[in-house]
């Protein structure tokens, strides 16, 4: 089954290639035979009725420095297409927003992945939250007498933006930590949202739990672990990649949420775990397949395409 697939992603010259799991994707789906074009959010429009972006056919392989061919531009309607991959990565802003609800009117005659709708419905701390048993102790709030009673009865909190990514933001606020009123002060410089406090949860040090789950089911995982003196583990900001296989505990998780995750179209989603604990559902732009790739002998793109396929 040759199909015409749409990648919109961030530039496509800048990412690494040993890691970024759209790459991956792409490899995957151009050994299939897949046709594959690329473009930029930016050049996602809506007129007269039509979703078109300015994109060009593209070709990949995994040589470094030398990993893509772009033709030339063309005028794509996307409608036309058969797959839509929505791989850029957040923020989860309005310009995001507005990815979704654009994309949303070719959706589901050509098939995009995530469904938009639902990842629109679903932002990574805010989704978690539909399932309260597997979760830490979490409040979201901008009152800062809510705060601080949430901190009096749990002392050890992490304080991070609602709407972040990446471990950018992220706070460890210990029970003697002076700064919590100006770490509030600043994000209210900076947003309108509330913040998420969580109890810290020192598991945290032994590594946090990235699975992978496609169409609702679990098919591998990575164990990222802080480096020293690091609260977060995010491979972004120095965390290191662990083999790992899932505990009893994190099937239940992914038994739990599975089929909510299934019926809503997220065909690749990564969740968090952070010991007994579920921190986060990701649906924007999922990382580490090429990592549990590599640790596990698996192919997790082809498993991707699997499900994409039978979708179609």
């Amino acid at each position: 089954m040759a199909l015409a697939v749409a990648i919109q992603m961030d530039p496509i010259d800048r990412i690494d290639i040993d890691a970024d799991s759209t790459f991956a994707l792409a490899l995957e789906g151009q050994k299939r035979g897949h046709r594959l074009w690329h473009y930029l959010v930016q050049d996602l429009t809506f007129a007269h009725g039509k979703v078109r972006a300015q994109a060009r056919r593209l070709t990949v392989k995994r040589e470094k420095g030398n990993h893509f061919t772009l033709g030339a531009f063309e005028r794509l309607d996307l409608a036309s297409m058969d797959v839509i991959l929505m791989r850029q990565d957040p923020p989860f802003d309005m310009a995001y927003i507005t990815a979704t609800h654009v994309l949303e009117h070719i959706h589901p005659r050509t098939l995009v992945v995530n469904d938009p709708a639902e990842v629109r419905n679903a932002p990574e701390k805010l989704f978690v939250t539909h399932f309260p048993d597997l979760m830490p102790p979490t409040l979201i709030a901008s009152d800062r007498a809510e705060i601080d009673a949430f901190r009096a009865e749990h002392k050890d909190i992490i304080v991070k933006p609602l709407f972040g990514n990446g471990g950018a933001g992220v706070f460890h606020i210990r029970p003697d930590d002076e700064n919590l009123g100006s770490l509030l002060e600043m994000f209210t410089s900076m947003s309108r949202e509330p913040v998420i406090v969580q109890r810290y949860l020192p598991e945290v040090r032994q590594g946090d739990k990235r699975i992978i789950l496609v169409d609702g089911k679990a098919a591998g995982a990575i164990t990222r672990v802080p480096a020293k003196g690091e609260a977060r583990a995010n491979l972004h900001v120095g965390g290191t990649a662990v083999k790992s296989t899932l505990t009893k505990r994190e099937q239940q998780i992914c038994e739990a949420i599975g089929p909510e995750l299934s019926k809503r179209g997220m065909i690749f989603v990564g969740i968090d775990v952070i010991g007994d604990y579920l921190t986060e559902i990701n649906v924007t732009s999922p990382t580490g397949i090429q990592q549990i790739d590599r640790f596990d002998g698996v192919n997790l793109s082809a498993q991707i395409w699997d499900a994409i396929e039978r979708k179609r």
